[in-house]
Formats: C-alpha cells, sequence, structure tokens
C-alpha cells in the first residue's frame, strides 16, 4: 500500500506499527525450518520481482531481506513510526477524518484508515491443565526462544499443523528423543524443494519475460489443481489424497503409523500442507508420534488420559494463532458511534474484502473472505491495494462508504456459496467463526481479480 500510494504521488502517510522493526510474520517466526508454503515466485510483489531467491520456497530469513530491500527500494521507512501500537480508532463524521489513539497517548488524525494488521499474529496457547507447572524451557513457535539448546534433550511438540511440519524435522536432527503430539493428522503433499541453480538466477534476472512466464506457471498450478480440490472435485481431491499417500508409503514402513497419518475428513477441508521432510523426521528412530489425548501438564512432563507420563526436558507449542474477531485488540467506531465489534458480534464480513458499511474511507487489507487456501495472498493484496487506491481517489477530499445493501447482498452470497465447498465440511477449522467461513474467499483467484478491477460505483456512497 505504501509503495503504490508513493507511485501515484502521495506522500502525506504514516505506518503505524507496534513492532521495533518491519517484518510481521517473518519478523516474529523464527523457528528451525521457518519458510514459505508458497513458492518464492509468488509470494512476492509482481512489481518488484526478485531474482535471487535461493531455494523454490523461500526461508524465513531472505523473506525479510526481501522485505526489508522492497521498503528501502520505495523509500518507505521514514513513512514508519515504531513501536507505536493502536488502542483505538474514531470516525468524526462532521470532519470526514479518523482520529487514531495509540498507547503512548499521541492522536493522529487522518482522512483515511487502512488496516493492515494481518491474520496470524496472535499466538494461541493451548487450553491444557498444567501448562504453568512445567518446570522446563517451554514457549510458542511464533516467539521462539532461541538461548534454549535442544541438542540431545527430551524436546515434547504439542501441534502438528502448518509450522509444526516445518520445525519437526529441524528438532529430529538434533534433539536425544522427539515426542509429537498429534490430535488430528493433516493432508500433506510433497513440496519437491530445491535450490535455484546460478543459470536459473541469471535467467530470472535477464530474462524477465521468463521469470514472468515461471510465475504464472505457480499460479496456474493452484488455480487448476487445487482450487478444482477446494470445491470438491472429485478426480482433483483423488489425485490429492494419491500424492499424500504415496508420500506416506515411501516414508513410513510401520502400518500402524501409516493409518495414524491418514486424515478422516475430506482433502481441501482444512489447509493443505507442502512438506518434503516431515514423513521422513516421523520415520527417524528418536521420534515417536503420540496420538493419545493429553490429560495435562506436570512438571516434569506430558501425562496421557491412559495414564502414562512422556518425561520432556523442553515443551514447544505449535498450536497456531487467534483468527477471529478480526481488529480484535483495537477499539474501532464509525459512524453513530457503531463499534466495530458489535458490527461483527456474529463473524466478520466486508464488501468484497475491503470495506464495511457504517465505517466510511476505513479500508481492510488482508480482510474478511480475502484468504487463500490455493495460492498466494500477495496476489490478493495487490489486487485490494489497487482497488482502494481508486475509492480514495473517487472520495478525493470528502467520504467513501459502501452501501449496507450491498454489503448484505454480497455477504449472502459468500455464505451460501461457501457452504458448497470443503472449508464447511468440517466442524471447526482456523477459516471459520463458529458456523460462518469468514476467512477465505468462495471463488477462484481470477474472480477475485475480476471483480476488484474497478468498482461498481452504484454500491458506494461520495460524500
Amino acid at each position: 500500500m505504501a509503495a503504490k500510494l508513493k507511485q501515484s504521488g502521495r506522500e502525506d502517510f504514516i505506518i503505524l506499527e507496534q513492532a521495533k522493526a518491519l517484518g510481521g510474520t517473518w519478523r516474529d517466526n523464527t523457528y528451525p525450518g521457518a519458510e514459505c508454503d508458497i513458492p518464492s515466485a509468488l509470494y512476492s510483489f509482481s512489481f518488484f520481482p526478485n531474482p535471487t531467491w535461493d531455494f523454490k520456497w523461500a526461508k524465513q530469513p531472505q523473506i525479510l531481506r526481501y522485505m526489508q530491500d522492497f521498503s528501502k527500494s520505495f523509500d518507505i521507512d521514514p513513512h514508519i513510526r515504531f513501536g507505536v501500537t493502536v488502542m483505538a480508532a474514531t470516525y468524526d463524521e462532521q470532519g470526514q477524518r479518523w482520529s487514531i489513539k495509540t498507547s503512548d497517548g499521541q492522536i493522529y488524525t487522518a482522512q483515511f484508515l487502512v488496516s493492515a494488521v494481518g491474520q496470524l499474529h496472535h499466538p494461541r496457547w493451548p487450553e491444557i491443565k498444567g501448562r504453568e507447572d512445567f518446570a522446563g524451557a517451554n514457549f510458542h513457535s511464533a516467539r521462539w526462544d532461541h538461548s534454549v539448546d535442544l541438542a540431545g534433550q527430551s524436546v515434547g511438540v504439542i501441534g502438528n499443523a502448518a509450522s509444526a511440519v516445518q520445525l519437526i524435522p529441524e528438532i529430529a536432527k538434533v534433539a536425544g528423543e522427539l515426542t509429537v503430539y498429534q490430535r488430528s493428522p493433516n493432508w500433506i503433499i510433497d513440496k519437491m524443494d530445491r535450490p535455484y541453480s546460478r543459470l536459473e538466477k541469471w535467467l530470472a534476472r535477464w530474462v524477465p519475460g521468463l521469470a514472468k512466464f515461471y510465475r504464472f506457471q505457480l499460479w496456474s498450478l493452484g488455480e487448476y489443481f487445487l482450487w478444482p480440490m477446494i470445491q470438491g472435485s472429485r478426480l482433483h481431491s483423488r489425485l490429492g489424497v494419491m500424492q499424500c499417500k504415496k508420500a506416506i508409503r515411501t516414508h513410513i514402513q510401520d502400518k500402524t503409523l501409516r493409518r495414524a497419518l491418514v486424515p478422516d475428513y475430506p482433502i481441501g477441508a482444512k489447509r493443505v500442507l507442502l512438506s518434503d521432510t516431515y514423513y521422513p523426521a516421523l520415520a527417524r528412530e528418536n521420534v515417536t508420534l503420540e496420538r493419545r489425548q493429553i490429560s495435562h501438564i506436570t512438571k516434569t512432563g506430558v501425562k496421557l488420559e491412559e495414564g502414562d507420563l512422556h518425561r520432556h526436558d523442553v515443551l514447544i507449542y505449535a498450536t497456531g494463532f487467534h483468527t477471529n474477531p478480526f481488529l480484535k485488540e483495537i477499539e474501532v467506531r464509525g459512524q453513530n458511534d457503531v463499534s466495530l465489534r458489535e458490527h461483527w458480534k456474529d463473524g466478520a464480513f466486508a464488501y468484497l474484502s475491503v470495506m464495511t458499511s457504517d465505517f466510511p474511507n476505513l479500508f481492510l487489507l488482508y480482510g474478511p473472505n480475502s484468504n487463500t487456501g490455493h495460492t498466494s495472498i500477495i496476489f490478493k493484496l495487490e489486487n485490494q491495494v489497487n482497488y482502494c487506491l481508486q475509492l480514495m481517489d473517487r472520495a478525493d477530499k470528502k467520504s467513501v462508504s459502501v452501501k449496507a445493501e450491498s454489503e448484505a447482498a454480497f455477504n449472502d452470497t459468500v455464505q451460501s456459496t461457501l457452504k458448497d465447498l470443503m472449508w464447511s465440511k468440517v466442524e471447526a477449522s482456523w477459516y471459520k467463526d463458529g458456523a460462518r467461513v469468514t476467512n477465505n474467499w468462495p471463488w477462484s483467484s481470477r474472480t477475485f481479480k475480476r471483480r476488484l478491477r474497478r468498482p461498481n460505483w452504484a454500491h458506494f456512497k461520495i460524500g
């Protein structure tokens, strides 16, 4: 958003960042093995390609450097106020301005307010009795304690989803013994990661047309293979299941363990994970997959419901993040003093994922129903930013807001469409808030791009 504002000649903006440095999830998540689960060439801005990616799937340090380089290249750093936590934002109808209050007592006034807080940054700790009683080192994967030496230690990892499948193989290499506590298995497909050759990097730098075609190929794989799977295509689902089971058979010899790694829900209903190293890690002699339920945590380890006790030196919680409600940490009030928390009490929603009624000049990036299960969120963000800039241009020095009836009609269609997709086939996932799927876009990324190409002005009020 900052880069596009500057490209359009706008310099009168600031970014309020509560952390001491930029980077978001790639600043916070520094656990061993942290990397993206979208190919590097697609998990980057289309107008700022990086020909020096080391791997097909970029590692955390290089993604963070990419973001830092991006900020410097567009001279964004001077616009950022680090260490500033937003507490509240209130819309002044008469002045058509937002008043933003921060934790240090400062008040910022702006015509437009953009929420770019993301979805996955509040660590979720499991509700397990006795968690505070454990005497050894323990921490969440998103708050990794690098002072703890895991070499030769007995380590327990609670959780086995997106972050866990990346860090478990790395811990398995050094730990004396590793126990993985699995609540339910995930569908995991081989990543087929590899380093890029010097020739490939040279071509990416000096033959941009080839690099763009490669990026298009990566996008097409998600659009024409993973997306039909989420839609419920029997053919694509069968192919996905076959890939997963083939990986299990290749790396896991124990038949009981094989069965324990096959989910009992349809592929695509939850996030499909990608890993080349998770199954080989579980096959190691020093690794145990524990499928029995945890009763409680003691001073020395993990007690199971059957009564067995696993003693550990270190416990690591790879239990994900709180995802709902959106903007929960900020008190946002719009027209007629309407609270955003009250507005979204039954689950967050927004028109085309970027605006919600009664909150003029408030724009949402990665807002409700903009998440994707098959392609890069960067693709979504670029389209959202371009859409929001058109709304800002039309508002000029006034305000723009989406009509309540237009938003309601859109979201009725969203929810009715989502009911037929795989995400609605499970009772609970991080995509859902109760019975509603509040996180994900219900159509293809092609549709997303088309719908956000230009606003339908009949759905907005300018005043």
